[in-house]
């Protein structure tokens, strides 16, 4: 998995008053946490740019006066009207522990379905995946090639070597329907 850089300095103080200067002076107030310690820190709003207006998931290191750490993006609060970056969560990772993160879903192949009229419907756009760190994958690859009209895909039938995929097993990742000129081709077909 990809990893952003980015870097901050360590907070003096924690509160409301610090965090609103914080902010007007361009950086958004973030922690670290899931190690043997918290950390408190200010990063620059420009530097979260890469690392949260992307729809792919990356790993961080994160540089707090020196101090490197890996992390993976926890929660990212944002201001209700002007969408500014309020405050960010950083959940240190560790090689030994799983972490559960949300990844895309990455469709493969041409479906037969398709070819013949059906129409494509995509209901996920993510995945929970549960992993280790060195595991966690870019992408959630889903093949198209066997899905015929009428057909899905559910989460319960994908399965992978190195991670498992936490969302309830019954839910649809991707179907192929009949569209309305199908429908009308075959009840014109049905008429003759």
């Amino acid at each position: 998995m990809k990893t952003i850089a980015i870097s901050g300095s360590r907070r003096g103080n924690v509160g409301k008053r610090d965090a609103k200067e914080l902010r007007y002076e361009g950086k958004v107030p973030a922690v670290l946490y899931g190690g043997s310690t918290q950390t408190h820190f200010a990063v620059l709003a420009a530097d979260l740019r890469p690392l949260i207006y992307t729809p792919e998931v990356n790993f961080v290191e994160v540089n707090v006066e020196g101090a490197k750490t890996q992390a993976v993006v926890q929660d990212i609060q944002f201001h209700p009207l002007t969408e500014q970056i309020l405050h960010v969560d950083f959940m240190e990772l560790n090689e030994k522990k799983p972490v559960i993160i949300e990844i895309p879903v990455k469709l493969t192949g041409t479906s037969p379905g398709v070819k013949v009229g059906g129409k494509l419907v995509q209901k996920l756009r993510k995945l929970r995946v549960k992993a280790l760190p060195k595991d966690v994958p870019q992408v959630v690859e889903v093949s198209l090639e066997s899905l015929e009209v009428g057909k899905s895909v559910r989460v319960g039938e994908l399965k992978f070597p190195n991670f498992v995929i936490t969302n309830n097993a019954e839910d649809t990742v991707v179907s192929v329907v009949m569209s309305r000129a199908l429908k009308q081709a075959e009840q014109e077909a049905g008429k003759k």
